[in-house]
């Protein structure tokens, strides 16, 4: 291990960690903010970061492509809810294969921050607030989603996309001081 992978990597993490606590606070999401994505320390995770750092992508891609699988990926998205992979199970019917479970809510509104602040960290100055959308349209169709979790968080990156950050963080603050009324709106009128 190099002494400068170890402190890009760790560099790394913690600007991202610090933005989505940024993100998640400003939503009202505080708990989350503050627990987001610890597992990157752990060992499973922090040391395979390291060995393969790259600094414009994520250290568990490089991973993938050299063992065929990602050992950190696996341990990570175990252990956050905020990943749509933590919510994939077998459907009640088994031809219905693997499917996403619906999200709580206020993950949803956490996988939404972390892919905001994971667009700003990597993209760096190339940043605009279309990235974490087009991110998002490059890999849609092999993402399991639950229907109702796709289209909200849909509907957050393209708030975000075309009305700026800020009205996507007030759109999410409004969501989880009205959970209800909210699930009631979009199962009934989308």
């Amino acid at each position: 291990m190099h002494n400068n992978s170890v402190f890009n990597h760790l560099k790394t993490i913690n600007k991202h960690k610090v933005l989505v606590m940024d993100l998640c606070f400003k939503i009202g999401l505080i708990k989350q903010g503050i627990l987001h994505d610890l597992s990157k320390y752990s060992p499973e995770e922090f040391i395979i970061g390291i060995k393969y750092y790259q600094g414009n992508k994520s250290p568990n891609s490089a991973e993938k492509l050299e063992k065929g699988y990602s050992s950190a990926w696996l341990h990570h998205k175990g252990r956050n809810k905020h990943h749509f992979e933590y919510w994939i199970d077998y459907g009640i019917d088994e031809k219905d294969g693997l499917i996403g479970m619906k999200m709580p809510l206020k993950y949803v509104l956490e996988m939404c921050c972390d892919r905001i602040a994971a667009s700003k960290v990597y993209s760096g100055d190339n940043y605009t607030t279309d990235v974490p959308w087009n991110y998002y349209c490059r890999r849609k169709d092999y993402i399991h989603l639950h229907d109702e979790s796709r289209a909200l968080l849909e509907k957050i990156l393209l708030i975000n996309k075309d009305e700026g950050e800020k009205k996507a963080l007030a759109y999410m603050r409004w969501l989880l001081k009205h959970p209800y009324l909210y699930w009631f709106f979009f199962l009934n009128y989308t």
